[in-house]
């Protein structure tokens, strides 16, 4: 069986000037960022839809998405794979001292359990710390600083939520989000009045954002309900060709009653098997 220890050897191999792959030599940081995402999101899919059977395989694929960076980074002096676990461990015991209470990766597992309330609370503190040591101007520092920009929209808005609300700027509860999402939509209703584009742009932008507060306050991942929601639409719209596959009638000479009246059907099938949900 292959080991970490060849899986670099191979990456270096690929990006070997002379013998190496055309392909892989002319990556950069930038150019691989988009196969890192989307190795992400085939972990996550295969993780949604329980196929484990697969779920090995994309890990590996993620985890060369890693191995790749560390390989730049070591060519331009920078740092190597080795740096990236050690980092990675520091950061992790560093962050859990109440599982680690000495530093010592290899204490004996002989601490006092504490409340999962107490570990989110020092788990915030650690990492209020972190951000200060990282910025430059400490009197610039923002609860917001290290929220990635490049996270799917929904994601962001609800982390930034969250920090926010970490220092009370937050509702007390899902009933006043609620009536925030009403008048958020009531601000669409009135840029569409008015016909403008680019003010039926920016309430739309609103109305997300306190919809995904309402999933916030309600425990649901707004990105994981939307993916839900896109695989239900997937299902049935599927179920609609289909059905007017095995009558031999293009969807087109159909009319919206007789289409939702399909989609209809698919949701009272669903009704009948548990596992869509």
């Amino acid at each position: 069986m292959y080991s970490l220890e060849d899986l670099l050897h191979l990456m270096n191999r690929l990006r070997d000037p002379q013998f190496g792959c055309p392909w892989d030599i002319r990556q950069t940081y930038a150019t691989i960022v988009p196969h890192t995402l989307e190795e992400a999101y085939e972990v996550a899919d295969a993780i949604e839809r329980g196929d484990f059977d697969h779920l090995q395989g994309e890990l590996g694929d993620l985890l060369f998405q890693v191995v790749y960076y560390s390989q730049l980074a070591r060519e331009e002096g920078r740092f190597e794979f080795a740096g990236v676990v050690d980092s990675i461990t520091r950061k992790l015991i560093r962050r859990h001292p109440h599982v680690f209470p000495t530093g010592d990766l290899y204490a004996p597992l002989d601490v006092p359990r504490l409340s999962e309330e107490q570990v989110k609370q020092r788990w915030e503190e650690i990492k209020a710390e972190e951000r200060a040591e990282k910025s430059s101007a400490p009197e610039q520092l923002s609860l917001l600083d290290d929220v990635p920009a490049a996270l799917p929209a929904l994601s962001r808005s609800a982390k930034l939520q969250k920090r926010a609300g970490q220092v009370g700027f937050d509702w007390p509860d899902a009933l006043p989000v609620l009536d925030k999402v009403r008048e958020e939509l009531d601000e669409v209703l009135e840029a569409m009045a008015d016909n403008d584009s680019a003010a039926i742009a920016d309430e739309v932008g609103d109305l997300l954002f306190s919809v995904v507060n309402l999933a916030r306050h309600l425990k649901v991942d707004p990105e994981t309900a939307l993916r839900g929601a896109n695989s239900k639409f997937e299902r049935r719209f599927r179920f609609i060709e289909q059905a007017l596959r095995d009558t031999h009638r293009p969807m087109e000479d159909c009319t919206l009653e007789e289409l939702d009246a399909l989609w209809g059907e698919a949701k009272r099938q669903e009704k009948n098997m548990p596992s869509c949900g």
